[in-house]
């Protein structure tokens, strides 16, 4: 067998017919293998678009085309660009760039959510199958995250993703960033993940219509509903899921005070995965209830964790999960010092204060607007939070909040910090 030898060369290097190779996780490139030969200009514009230093390549395997020599052209012929060129060719980069990272993370979120559904749909008949799918599941989504150096939590279109699994995968993804910041070992985190994707299992066992409860839910119904928690401990067992996974699904209704259920255990008794849990999950009811109406935003949902509901919950869990989430989670609608209205997209769960948002300019189409970094903004800040609903209406069609909230991770080291020198003066 010949044996294939393979060198390291730039980005810019990169040309079709090579061979390459990614030496990077599968959520972090959007290409559905690790290994192939570039046959795209649009492959190399992606491959570029990944910020790598070098990229493997094997010169046995490739095929690469011997261009024909052009002719010379005087240099008095080849007209250079004008700064305004320049500008518009960076921004036409620039909004590329940021239109493929969350492709990638629609299109990784996409696939959580169909392994998430899939599992659930053998579930009964393949037990220990379902338990490897969810491992499997919940092992690529925390290779991804704790090989990025910083991560950044990503608000994704209400299309994203199978709708009946965007609870699950949102409560894990979530629960897998906080368990990074509050630096867990990994296996701890293994196990939190998995807790988290099948916290609410126990509700295929309810009718539909008591798989949530709302202000007409009788006594009765509410006690139904509860005994999802029982149901779900008991679907664990059969999937044989370690004991530590059990225990976040028998204890993620229960709260720090003891008002939570089934056991209305104190905060002492819950294990430290299933504070993370119960918290998690409460912020996402919030945001994503099965009632749109009800929806509060996630700034709201902040506050009300923090104010209303605080002793439901562990101090340093709720502290380290606001400081994650930052003031303006993605989602949140507000107001910016200089009186115009954005949408915040992004927050870099490591340097959550000032977030990246859409801003709402009626001179840039809504396609073409680049998302601003205001880690980079010294002239402005944002004032104020709002509901969607107290947005103008060329603002709310232009910034389109939405109304379910599902969040991925991207890479926070991007650059996208270029995008306000490209918009002209924000102030």
């Amino acid at each position: 067998m010949t044996e294939i030898t393979s060198h390291f060369i730039s980005p810019a290097e990169l040309q079709i017919g090579m061979y390459i190779y990614l030496d990077i996780g599968w959520m972090d490139h959007p290409f559905p293998v690790n290994s192939f030969e570039v046959r795209t200009q649009d492959q190399i514009n992606k491959l570029r678009g990944l910020g790598l230093q070098k990229i493997r390549y094997a010169p046995e395997k490739s095929h690469l085309e011997i261009a024909p020599v052009a002719p010379s052209i005087p240099e008095i012929l080849v007209p250079k660009e004008t700064p305004d060129e320049i500008a518009a060719k960076q921004r036409k980069a620039l909004l590329h760039h940021q239109q493929a990272s969350l492709m990638q993370c629609e299109r990784q979120f996409g696939q959580a959510t169909q392994e998430f559904k899939h599992l659930t749909e053998i579930i009964h008949a393949q037990p220990l199958l379902a338990r490897d799918t969810a491992s499997g599941l919940v092992q690529g989504m925390l290779e991804g995250i704790l090989n990025t150096e910083e991560a950044a939590i990503r608000l994704l279109s209400e299309k994203a993703g199978e709708k009946t699994a965007l609870h699950s995968v949102n409560v894990t993804l979530i629960a897998l960033l906080l368990g990074k910041t509050l630096e867990l070992p990994k296996d701890d985190m293994l196990e939190l993940g998995i807790g988290a994707l099948l916290h609410d299992v126990g509700k295929m066992e309810l009718p539909d219509r008591l798989r949530w409860l709302d202000e007409q839910s009788s006594p009765a119904e509410r006690q139904l509903y509860q005994s999802h928690v029982a149901h779900g401990v008991n679907i664990a067992r059969k999937l044989q899921l370690s004991a530590n996974a059990t225990v976040l699904i028998a204890q993620h209704h229960e709260y720090a005070d003891g008002s939570g259920y089934p056991a209305h255990i104190h905060g002492e008794k819950m294990t430290g995965l299933s504070r993370i849990i119960s918290l998690v999950n409460r912020f996402d009811n919030l945001c994503n209830p099965i009632n749109v109406a009800h929806a509060v935003t996630p700034h709201e949902a902040l506050s009300q964790l923090f104010t209303k509901n605080k002793t439901q919950s562990d101090t340093s869990t709720l502290t380290a999960f606001i400081k994650m989430m930052g003031i303006y989670p993605p989602g949140s609608v507000v107001q910016l010092s200089d009186e115009r209205y954005a949408l915040v997209v992004s927050v870099n769960s490591s340097r959550p204060i000032k977030p990246r948002v859409i801003i709402h300019d009626p001179h840039i189409p809504r396609e073409d607007a680049l998302v601003v970094n205001l880690e980079h903004e010294t002239q402005i800040g944002i004032r104020r939070s709002l509901k969607p609903i107290q947005l103008p209406k060329a603002a709310y069609d232009y910034l389109s909040p939405r109304k379910r909230l599902c969040y991925f991770f991207e890479r926070a080291s991007d650059p996208l910090s270029l995008a306000s020198n490209l918009q002209g003066p924000l102030s």
